[in-house]
C-alpha cells in the first residue's frame, strides 16, 4: 500500500485578531474570526466567505489545537463547507514572534492540518471522498494553507 500527496490548492485566508475567551480546564481558549479569502491551485479556484471562525485552545503543553470551520464559494456558485483541524507548536520565542505579528519562516515551527470538505452533489463532490493534509503558516492578519489530497 502506498500513500501519495497531490497538491490541490493554496488558501489565503484573512483573519481578525483573536478573541480571547480565557483560561479553561483545557487551556487558553481563543476564537479567530475568518474575514474572507481566496483559494487557487492548478485546477481549483474558490472564494473563502466571511463568517467562519477558527476555534483554538492553547494546551498546557504549549501546543495550539485548532478547529476552523468556514465556507468556500466555487466559481459556479456551489457552496462547500470545510472543517480543518490542526496543531501548531514551536520554540516559545518563535511563537511569540508569530503572536506579535512578525514575519516568521514556516520552517521554524510546526503547523499542520487535516481537512474534510462537504460539497453538494455534482462536479465538486470529489472533495467528499478524500482527506486533505495542510501545510500552514500564520501571518499577522492571514493564515495560508497549502492543501494536498491524500491518495
Amino acid at each position: 500500500m502506498t500513500v501519495s500527496l497531490e497538491f490541490i490548492f493554496e488558501a489565503r485566508v484573512s483573519v481578525a485578531p483573536p478573541l480571547v475567551v480565557g483560561d479553561g480546564p483545557n487551556g487558553l481558549r481563543r476564537i479567530v474570526p475568518i474575514l474572507g479569502g481566496h483559494c487557487q491551485g492548478p485546477n481549483f479556484t474558490a472564494e473563502v466567505l466571511p463568517g467562519g471562525a477558527d476555534w483554538q485552545v492553547v494546551r498546557q503543553d504549549g501546543v495550539l489545537q485548532l478547529e476552523a470551520r468556514y465556507t468556500l464559494r466555487m466559481p459556479d456558485g456551489a457552496l462547500v463547507q470545510v472543517i480543518n483541524r490542526g496543531l501548531r507548536h514551536g520554540p516559545p520565542e518563535v511563537l511569540e514572534r508569530i503572536f506579535r505579528g512578525e514575519p516568521v519562516d514556516p520552517s521554524e515551527y510546526y503547523f499542520r492540518t487535516v481537512a474534510e470538505f462537504e460539497a453538494p452533489r455534482g462536479p465538486h463532490e470529489w472533495l467528499n471522498r478524500a482527506l486533505f493534509l495542510g501545510e500552514a503558516q500564520r501571518r499577522a492578519d492571514q493564515a495560508i494553507v497549502r492543501f494536498h489530497k491524500v491518495g
